[in-house]
């Protein structure tokens, strides 16, 4: 075959040549599509191999796990499925939430100036992020500090300048503005109280325009029985509910005592705990039926990002079906992690699904529960999904958005915790 040039010469390959040059060309071309992802540009599902966040699909980003040796980056769920998006109008502690622990314990979070923090990070983004992502429940450990209230992580009931971490009034405002843009929207505070500031924690909401969305303890179920429907409390406004770790904090502010309204099992490693899950020393045996209200801690005494993508893995599964039979067949409202978008691929987000299916609707997943329908009446889907389910409910739009720094992953460094308690020691002596 012979073709002209540009300079008038004439230029000419043998046909075997063009026959190879397109079978390798044909054959090069296959590969490439074998071997690249057949997903891009937002298509890629739970699971599939991703290149950069823009590959996944709505409520996913691209990460991976390494600590159970996937190394190769998939699509990976970082929000919820909201419940009441398809199955309404029962009562509130039918219902199961994610919690984040010490969810203002953010890396990245700057510390006092001139100040070097010393403590342990339990999140990645803001609060204001996991309220979008599905988050229900907060963790806040509040301090009095330089004349206010303060959140702090830190030791022995005292905020010290390298453990705090921001004046409490900032992380409420951002409750507040979540409230006020999410009419139909419930949230749940934790509060490890060590304010002795006479009405410092009711002063505090107040100032955080937080009051008009109070649920009141005079009308908190205090025998376990079921709280009023999750429409009653939308419709009353009453979509903030307050606990506080103080008892004394119930008569004089008007803010619930925990223990008197929920179980919980033990914190930190005991509650990781495979094939064991014991109560917290605060709270009434986990198959009490006085406390309508159910907290699952999971999450390890030392935070490690590494290793939570594991721990939102199969040995949650493990957990929660322990905790069930310890609770007398009680699955928990709240369960409360640390760096809880990390998993192998549906995580915390797959867990509660798959709870919030087995109460609301009788199915293994809440995305096969029907609109309506009767109990035990599901739609025929896989599980787990290979598509989230995404937040449908609201009037927000849900993202995934990781602190600055936060999507490597951050090893607590051993001199960090030996630091921390040599100071300890030095405080207590």
């Amino acid at each position: 075959m012979c073709w002209p040039l540009l300079d008038s010469r004439t230029q000419c390959i043998a046909p075997s040549i063009i026959i190879t040059y397109l079978f390798l060309s044909l054959f090069f071309s296959s590969l490439f599509l074998t071997t690249s992802s057949a997903c891009f540009n937002g298509n890629c599902q739970v699971l599939e191999a991703c290149s950069a966040a823009t590959d996944c699909g709505p409520g996913l980003y691209c990460g991976n796990c390494p600590a159970l040796g996937r190394k190769k980056p998939v699509c990976t769920r970082g929000q919820a499925t909201l419940p009441t998006s398809i199955v309404n109008g029962l009562p509130f502690n039918k219902y199961t939430w994610i919690m984040t622990h010490n969810s203002f314990s953010i890396v990245d979070s700057p510390p006092l100036p001139g100040i070097q923090r010393l403590t342990f990070y339990n999140q990645e983004d803001t609060v204001t992020n996991q309220l979008r992502n599905g988050v229900r429940g907060l963790m806040l450990d509040m301090y009095d500090f330089e004349d206010d209230i303060w959140l702090c992580h830190s030791f022995r009931g005292q905020c010290f300048n390298f453990t705090a971490f921001q004046p409490a009034l900032n992380t409420l405002k951002e409750v507040e503005t979540f409230l006020t843009e999410n009419p139909t929207e419930i949230i749940t505070i934790v509060i490890e109280d060590y304010v002795h500031t006479p009405k410092g924690l009711i002063n505090l909401f107040t100032s955080a325009g937080l009051v008009e969305f109070w649920f009141p303890v005079s009308d908190m179920p205090k025998n376990g029985e079921n709280w009023p429907t999750i429409t009653e409390m939308i419709q009353s406004n009453r979509r903030l509910l307050v606990f506080t770790s103080d008892a004394s904090k119930e008569d004089e502010e008007g803010i619930a005592y925990q223990w008197r309204y929920m179980v919980e099992n033990e914190s930190g490693d005991p509650g990781m705990k495979q094939g064991s899950c014991p109560q917290r020393k605060e709270s009434k045996p986990l198959n009490s039926r006085s406390a309508s209200l159910f907290l699952q801690n999971y999450f390890p005494t030392y935070p490690v990002e590494a290793d939570s993508c594991k721990e939102h893995s199969a040995p949650l599964v493990d957990t929660v079906n322990t905790c069930f039979k310890a609770a007398g067949n009680m699955l928990p409202n709240f369960v409360a992690v640390n760096f809880y978008m990390r998993s192998d691929g549906g995580g915390v987000f797959d867990v509660v699904d798959k709870m919030n299916g087995r109460t609301l609707c009788g199915c293994d997943t809440i995305t096969a529960c029907q609109v309506g329908a009767p109990f035990g009446s599901c739609k025929n889907i896989a599980v787990p999904s290979k598509s989230p389910g995404t937040n449908t409910g609201g009037s927000f739009t849900g993202y995934v958005q990781f602190a600055r720094s936060a999507s490597p992953d951050h090893f607590p460094n051993c001199l960090l915790v030996l630091s921390f308690y040599f100071l300890l020691i030095a405080v207590l002596l």
